[in-house]
């Protein structure tokens, strides 16, 4: 029989533990409150905003339902505005790679499969694939897990807008990496409880 795989685990959570008597943490002094409220999202070009036009400037009053101090969402002319100047600016940028290398092709067009992809290789990452030969994989099993159920949102939010085979591909990371998970998790739990090596007796 094998020996058990050694894992380094890495916990990323980003909250502290409850105070000693029990009780929950005491939350952060609140932020003082500032003086100036943003008038909304406003289109950005080289540094420097964009006069929102009359008919389009709207005060900043939090939404229903927004947490308080949330802008509004940008309007449609805003977004499309923003769209065409990150558009520009991608296409400089592609044409500065093109002038010093002539023999580099067209980029590939970014699909949903892309972004399913970015999601699974972060997840296995985080599980511990792709560590060098002859050393312990790094793992960090919360970030593996929120990755996970990143996923399950797109799964669930998206279903009734895509194709059959992006549904195949979804489907098939989703249960590929949750698989993973589990197998993860249980070597974990094995090796949590292995008791630990007695030390070594001293000479009589």
């Amino acid at each position: 029989m094998s020996e058990t795989p050694k894992f380094t685990v890495i916990d990323r959570r980003k909250f502290k533990a409850e105070d000693d008597d029990g009780s929950a943490p005491t939350p952060a002094a609140e932020p003082a409150a500032k003086t100036e409220v943003s008038a909304g999202p406003q289109l950005v070009v080289n540094g420097s905003k964009a006069e929102p036009e009359a008919e389009t400037a709207r005060e900043s009053v939090p939404e229903p339902g927004n947490q308080e101090g949330v802008p509004p969402a940008p309007t449609a002319e805003e977004s499309q505005r923003q769209k065409d100047a990150y558009e520009a600016a991608a296409q400089r940028l592609e044409d500065l790679l093109r002038a010093q290398n002539p023999g580099m092709g067209a980029p590939p067009a970014i699909t949903f499969e892309h972004l399913v992809q970015q999601f699974y290789v972060s997840a296995m990452i985080q599980m511990g694939a792709g560590a060098q030969d002859g050393q312990r994989p790094r793992v960090d099993i919360v970030g593996a897990r929120n990755t996970i159920d990143l996923l399950g949102v797109l799964a669930q939010k998206t279903r009734d807008n895509l194709t059959d085979a992006e549904i195949r591909t979804l489907d098939s990371v989703l249960f590929e990496v949750r698989m993973a998970f589990l197998e993860l998790t249980s070597m974990i739990s094995v090796q949590a409880m292995q008791p630990p090596p007695s030390p070594p007796q001293g000479r009589r």
